[in-house]
């Protein structure tokens, strides 16, 4: 979300209205704008161009999440109702937007009366998934929990994030567990013992000697986040009457760490599958029930 000096030089002026269809704001609007995003400036003698300042704030905006809410708040509808003869509408003023900043990774899109911001730079969510023949179904239900996950935090439902997430992680263990076991049991739910089966047939037991400390280490963060993944569904996701609000960095934390565990989880499969190493170790019934 690092914005380019050309967009911040671009974007200047569609804030301040010197671009041709957008809102005219004046130097105290412009600090009236910026004061909502954590500044706490004064407008008076001796103040800046609005050019200049706009721009100055844009920069130290950059690369922040902020940036995102004042690039939606711009499209807010109600800002054109007090233009006498708009020359663009709110949607042309939109599509004029999006050629500027979808150089840099971002994308304007209606939701209703409204418009939502969404990173396109792919660095959030989408997992690895390098061999999986499970089924149709199943590889195109993870695609559809990851596509979800992006909207959902782009739209601010981070509630409705995490519990696609899990959703998601519960998925992908399903999927592993069915490709390597055929008399793998039905999915019930409990993610942190069908982690456990899964971390059996990938070889993965932490308790294995030849496992050297570092890796052992990663297994337990792996186990770690499992069990995060499903205490912080039960206590912040909307799945069962949230107990407190999830805030975005919540929800990517979230996100993300199920797509660094799928990102193993597959390429550790891959790799076995490969080897030809892949099979329920003897006392694996124990872990089924």
């Amino acid at each position: 979300m690092k914005l380019s000096p050309y967009t911040v030089k671009h974007l200047a002026k569609i804030i301040t209205g010197d671009t041709e269809g957008w809102p005219y704001r004046s130097g105290n609007e412009l600090v009236q704008l910026f004061n909502q995003y954590g500044f706490r400036d004064v407008y008076g003698q001796g103040f800046a161009s609005r050019a200049t300042y706009t721009a100055e704030k844009l920069t130290i905006l950059s690369g922040k999440e902020l940036v995102k809410d004042l690039i939606r708040d711009l499209l807010d509808p109600r800002a054109w109702m007090s233009l006498k003869n708009p020359v663009k509408s709110v949607d042309d003023c939109a599509d004029q937007l999006n050629d500027l900043i979808k150089h840099d990774n971002l994308e304007v899109i209606k939701d209703g009366l409204y418009y939502k911001v969404r990173d396109l730079s792919g660095s959030l969510i989408k997992p690895e998934l390098p061999f999986l023949k499970a089924s149709a179904l199943t590889e195109f239900a993870i695609e559809d929990q990851i596509n979800k996950c992006k909207d959902k935090i782009a739209s601010g439902d981070y509630d409705g994030a995490i519990t696609n997430v899990r959703s998601l992680v519960e998925t992908l263990l399903t999927s592993i567990e069915q490709e390597l076991d055929p008399n793998a049991p039905a999915p019930d739910g409990d993610l942190i013992r069908a982690f456990t089966r899964v971390r059996m047939l990938l070889n993965l037991d932490p308790s294995r000697k030849d496992i050297s400390d570092a890796l052992k280490q990663v297994l337990t963060g792996l186990a770690t986040i499992v069990h995060g993944l499903a205490t912080m569904r039960n206590k912040m996701s909307d799945a069962h009457g949230t107990l407190y609000k999830p805030a975005r960095h919540h929800a990517k934390l979230a996100v993300n760490s199920a797509k660094t565990l799928a990102d193993f989880l597959f390429e550790t499969m891959a790799y076995q599958k490969k080897k030809g190493s892949i099979k329920p170790p003897p006392n694996f019934n124990s872990f089924r029930t």
